[in-house]
């Protein structure tokens, strides 16, 4: 991974984390155990400091910065969806961040936590445990259930699991000319394939709610969300 010191300060990575090739990490960053890093993330701890908690993730083309002196966290389980930016913020434990979001400087996220895809959540904001936001300005929508909490805590169960198969087997290949009859598929992938249910007794359906003028979704996977 392209990594970087500056002023002599050096990231500090866990041998338990997995952070892709094309991750960049710069200054005070520091990744714990089990942390999976998706390509093209930037952390850039050269004002403050990055902080990513055992068993979190920061998925791909994800931005984290802060001001000067400030302390930008993800705490344990944080899960930080596709192109998300974070600046100077602390995310509580078991949040979930949905793609597109731009969480801002002195912002903290409750624990257990959902932020709709494509929210803001302003400067200072204090969102609560255990609700889903959504929206520019996020405010609260609803209290989550707990069939949705443990929905979000099973998909970041996947992402624990996808850093321990990344250091296992990930690695740059050519690709191949042509699908040959023996090529393994995606049906070959070592991951716990679960189905999250209702609490109807049936899978998660392409549902969806409107707050304002936003839309979130809850399909049957949870990277659809996040």
């Amino acid at each position: 991974m392209p990594c970087y010191s500056i002023d002599g300060v050096i990231p500090v990575v866990s041998p338990e984390a997995f952070v892709h090739p094309t991750a960049v990490l710069i200054g005070d960053v520091i990744i714990e155990a089990g942390v999976y890093v998706g390509p093209f993330a930037s952390l850039r701890a050269d004002f403050g400091r990055i902080h990513i908690k055992q068993n979190a993730n920061v998925q791909d083309n994800c931005t984290v910065h802060g001001f000067p002196q400030s302390v930008t966290l993800v705490e344990e389980m944080g899960h930080i969806g596709h192109g998300a930016i974070l600046h100077g913020c602390r995310i509580g434990k078991n949040v979930l961040v949905g793609m597109n979001s731009v969480i801002l400087d002195y912002a903290e996220i409750g624990e257990n936590t959902i932020i709709g895809a494509n929210s803001l959540v302003k400067t200072k904001d204090i969102i609560p445990a255990n609700v889903l936001a959504m929206g520019s300005p996020a405010k609260v929508a609803r209290d989550l259930s707990e069939q949705e909490k443990k929905w979000k805590t099973r998909g970041t169960q996947e992402y624990i699991e996808l850093a321990q198969r990344c250091l296992n087997s990930m690695q740059e290949v050519q690709p191949l000319s042509s699908e040959l009859d023996d090529r393994l598929t995606y049906k070959d992938f070592n991951s716990s394939n679960y189905q999250i249910k209702c609490s109807m007794g049936g899978k998660y359906s392409l549902s969806n709610e409107h707050v304002g003028t936003n839309l979130i979704w809850f399909p049957n996977l949870p990277t659809e969300l996040i």
